[in-house]
């Protein structure tokens, strides 16, 4: 099993350059950031986990511009967004940063995409939480236009572009319905988001992992009732907090990928936990 972190980098925690360097050194497969472009104050969407939000929610570094310097000084650490919220970026830009870092990496690149939780961000984005997932779905799509080797236009109900020079590309290959940086779609269980990741996605990217005994069956169905190949599923649990129990259940279910949970900061911290999850290496 592969074993991957995530982490809240901000303006006061450990900086990419440190952490992606011993990563790589420790063995650790990849490095998924976060995303938030702000938090409005006078926010009422209450935070998931609830009490009161962390205030690394705030303080986030742009993961695209994070990632370029932890690609930058490695050559083999996964590099992965958890999650970029699709719904709040323009797509044509979105499509050129993602490109841009999977070039530059040899491919390392894992986008992960989800549709939020804070319907004030989203709105200071110009975001109808309505149809946030609907949009999510058209400017991946337009992406995938750009992404592809031949000019292609796309129009939807949110956005178009015109059949379009854009480059560079990323560096896998089509596989089935999906182009472009291996993608994995988050969010809750269910039978929507189910059928979305298997039309738009290789992947699931449950924060947690619980309850995946039952939801991974239904997943691997509606993956197989949409044509996908079953070998090619992938379920990464997100955000975990490792024990060698909860590993084992991971791996007893196909799970070939988890990402662990690293403190949000600074390099004492943050290297005293690299140590602990050393362990499960």
């Amino acid at each position: 099993m592969r074993i991957a972190t995530t982490i809240f980098l901000t303006d006061e925690t450990i900086r990419p350059v440190r952490l992606a360097r011993e990563l790589e050194q420790r063995g650790f497969a990849g490095l998924y950031l976060p995303e938030h472009t702000h938090i409005p104050v006078s926010r009422e969407t209450p935070y998931p986990a609830g009490g009161e939000l962390p205030p690394e929610y705030g303080r986030t570094l742009d993961p695209f511009v994070a990632l370029g310097q932890a690609a930058a000084v490695t050559e083999r650490l996964a590099l992965g967004t958890g999650i970029t919220l699709i719904a709040q970026h323009d797509p044509i830009d979105l499509a050129k940063q993602a490109a841009t870092l999977d070039h530059l990496s040899g491919g390392r690149l894992t986008l992960g995409i989800g549709f939020g939780w804070n319907v004030e961000e989203a709105a200071d984005h110009g975001v109808e939480w309505s149809t946030r997932r609907a949009l999510g779905s058209e400017r991946l799509a337009l992406m995938r236009a750009l992404w592809a080797d031949e000019p292609t236009a796309y129009e939807g109900e949110f956005g178009s572009v015109r059949a379009s020079h854009a480059y560079p590309k990323p560096v896998r290959k089509p596989r089935g319905p999906v182009s472009g940086p291996r993608t994995l779609i988050g969010g809750a269980a269910g039978p929507k988001l189910f059928a979305q990741i298997a039309r738009e996605a290789d992947g699931w990217l449950p924060i947690g992992g619980r309850g995946l005994s039952e939801s991974v069956p239904k997943l691997r169905a509606a993956w197989e009732e949409a044509g996908r190949d079953p070998e090619q599923l992938q379920v990464v649990p997100y955000a975990v907090v490792p024990s060698p129990g909860k590993l084992a259940y991971f791996a007893d279910l196909g799970v070939e990928e988890v990402v662990l949970q690293l403190p949000p900061a600074g390099d004492t911290e943050v290297l005293r936990a690299l140590d602990a999850y050393a362990a499960h290496l």
